[in-house]
């Protein structure tokens, strides 16, 4: 059975088999629904339930890991076609500056639950390296919840030079909101909404030049949301994108200087 890799973000996970130029054949949610008790009785004393977002991975790390738990069940043996009792082995791709704690939790979990025949947790931005063909270089991880910077040297991480920031897209996601919200001011955008507007619209300008001009410019798209309700999007889906350079800056600099 060929090896599982499989890369649990905070908003996305992908999984597939170690096969040379081939895309995750799944990549689905990382957030997940679960029916809970919502402490009242409806008729005949039966409990009441209720819809509860649960979100396994936070910021890059693995937080609920019975969500986790359930995740892997259905990604191994549903979604990859895994048998019990003739499960594979697993390649697991680590966030930069992963705790020793949940690294070793999520190792005792593929071997007591899953019975893996072997598990190896590698840093992402050494397997992001590896994947076109170098051992060496500096990659810069832009996820969901956070931004690893990571200088690597013959394949391995310089953690001393290396830098985590606590922000990633959904902060842009509630930046674009607010910012619209202002230009907007009858509208009520709600983060689904706000999520699909980043995607569809959010860019940035080719230069400095380029980004101060569509500061002055009056230049605008209409866009109807799901609810029938049209807003007007114009340099907000340049200043999204430019939020990121100087918050990666300023944590950054100290290195740079140094």
């Amino acid at each position: 059975m060929e090896a599982a890799v499989i890369d649990a973000g905070t908003q996305l996970l992908k999984a597939g088999t170690a096969v040379p130029d081939q895309a995750p054949p799944m990549i689905i949610p990382s957030q997940m629904k679960r029916m809970v008790e919502d402490g009242t009785s409806g008729d005949n004393n039966e409990s009441v339930f209720e819809d509860v977002t649960v979100d396994p991975v936070v910021r890059g790390y693995i937080r609920d890991w019975d969500a986790m738990e359930d995740l892997l069940q259905y990604v191994l043996y549903t979604g990859l076609g895994w048998e019990e009792g003739n499960e594979g082995q697993v390649l697991f791709t680590d966030p930069l500056c992963t705790p020793k704690a949940v690294r070793e939790q999520l190792v005792q979990l593929m071997f007591e639950k899953f019975n893996v025949s072997g598990f190896y947790a590698s840093e992402q931005a050494v397997l992001s390296l590896y994947a076109v063909g170098r051992i060496s270089g500096c990659t810069v991880d832009i996820g969901h919840g956070k931004i690893d910077i990571a200088p690597v040297l013959e394949g391995a991480v310089q953690h001393i030079a290396s830098r985590r920031f606590e922000i990633g897209g959904v902060d842009l996601t509630k930046l674009l909101a607010q910012e619209l919200s202002k230009s907007n001011l009858l509208v009520n955008l709600n983060a689904s909404d706000a999520e699909m507007l980043k995607v569809k619209y959010s860019c940035c300008a080719e230069d400095e030049l380029a980004y101060e001009k569509t500061l002055r410019s009056s230049d605008t798209e209409e866009h109807t949301l799901p609810d029938g309700q049209v807003i007007r999007i114009g340099r907000e889906k340049y200043t999204i994108g430019e939020a990121l350079f100087p918050a990666i800056y300023t944590g950054y600099r100290g290195s740079w200087n140094s």
